[in-house]
């Protein structure tokens, strides 16, 4: 099977997330880069694609042209699919498009700077039938796939308690203000949406409570605090969950968490033993049990899930990160789209990955942890 051509909305030089996703489709073989329009600025399009050794033609000057002229080329010569690794609000006119014209997606997080939006990208899947992948790096984590295994498999009996917590502390102080740019549009209503801090990690925190446990968030009571003054987002925030077994659980995000850097942590409990994953010492899964010693579970041994295993590149001991998570979602979306171009069913392995579906429920957690923030009531219902 050739390598699959990826097309790149965004990324262009100076641009974080895009370098980012390039090394993780690039990982495993499965993909090049095939053609962007990797700026608004179609100079700075056209330099980008040379540096990453693109021909002047597939550079395009903007998303729309890059569409639709793919779109007109024979299957053999267009871009498969198409990765958009803009800021939030630039997420939903490319990604209708793409799906419009015959192109699967691989989409940041949050998928659209709101739930309406969302719910149409949902309907566009599944008018189309094609893949939308939806890049919440942390589902990658072999280490995280062992954990959703020992849950599904009722090792830890029924779940009872879940404790997620994302704590940065990059925007303690106003960096948006001194020339960030990755600071400035995230703490932007206009290109954010109508969270920063909880639209940005918390809606990570929310997916991997959910993935983990198989379980969905119900009812929500939130706090949602703006700390350094006269942002226009929110920036820390405290959330009390109901899951849909009746499990309770609480939701912390912050980025004023002064020293903090990527401090993703979850513990699971339920009526057997519980969990605990910290994202940054990704390669151990710590396992407790109510009436035995507890267990540490390390990337790349023998005793893995059929799942983390998959998801494992290379032996024991040698660490596997941020990198090879994010790659992790890049290599099961390609195997999928492979299967599908060979008129094969993918397995279940190859689909697992972050979907339209998972990103609708981001734009929910986001809308309603913002409103329960805003009301006066206790509780309030997660509508979707």
């Amino acid at each position: 099977m050739r390598k699959l051509k990826m097309g790149m909305i965004g990324g262009g030089k100076n641009a974080f997330i895009g370098a980012v996703h390039r090394i993780a489709a690039n990982m495993d073989g499965l993909i090049e880069l095939h053609c962007g329009a990797f700026s608004s600025n179609p100079e700075v399009s056209l330099e980008s694609g040379k540096e990453l050794g693109l021909s002047e033609d597939k550079c395009y000057g903007s998303y729309t042209q890059m569409i639709e002229t793919e779109a007109k080329l024979a299957p053999e010569q267009r871009m498969d699919f198409v990765s958009i690794v803009t800021p939030n609000h630039a997420h939903f006119a490319p990604a209708m498009l793409a799906l419009e014209n015959g192109f699967h997606v691989v989409l940041d997080k949050p998928m659209t700077l709101s739930l309406a939006e969302a719910k149409l990208l949902e309907q566009k899947v599944k008018e189309t039938g094609l893949y939308l992948c939806l890049t919440h790096t942390y589902a990658g984590y072999p280490m995280v796939k062992q954990a959703r295994s020992l849950v599904a498999e009722n090792h830890l009996g029924k779940i009872r308690k879940i404790m997620v917590e994302y704590p940065q502390g990059w925007l303690s102080t106003d960096f948006e203000n001194n020339g960030n740019k990755q600071a400035a549009w995230r703490t932007d209503p206009s290109k954010s949406g109508i969270s920063g801090c909880m639209g940005d990690i918390g809606t990570h925190a929310a997916h991997l409570a959910e993935y983990i446990s198989g379980l969905k968030i119900t009812q929500i009571c939130a706090d949602i605090n703006t700390v350094v003054a006269n942002r226009r987002l929110d920036d820390d925030g405290n959330v009390l969950l109901k899951f849909d077994n009746g499990a309770n659980g609480i939701l912390v995000a912050s980025q004023i968490a002064a020293g903090e850097e990527n401090s993703l942590k979850i513990k699971v409990y339920g009526e057997k033993g519980g969990l605990e994953w910290h994202q940054m010492e990704p390669n151990t899964l710590i396992v407790k049990w109510l009436d035995s010693p507890a267990q540490l579970y390390r990337t790349g041994n023998g005793y893995l899930s059929p799942e983390a295993a998959f998801n494992t590149r290379i032996p024991s001991g040698h660490p596997e990160g941020y990198l090879e998570a994010f790659g992790n979602l890049y290599k099961n979306f390609a195997l999928t789209l492979q299967s599908k171009l060979e008129g094969k069913e993918p397995t279940a392995l190859m689909l697992d990955f972050p979907t339209v579906q998972d990103g609708v429920r981001g734009m929910a957690f986001i809308e309603n942890v913002i409103a329960s923030g805003k009301s006066s009531q206790k509780w309030t219902e997660f509508s979707v």
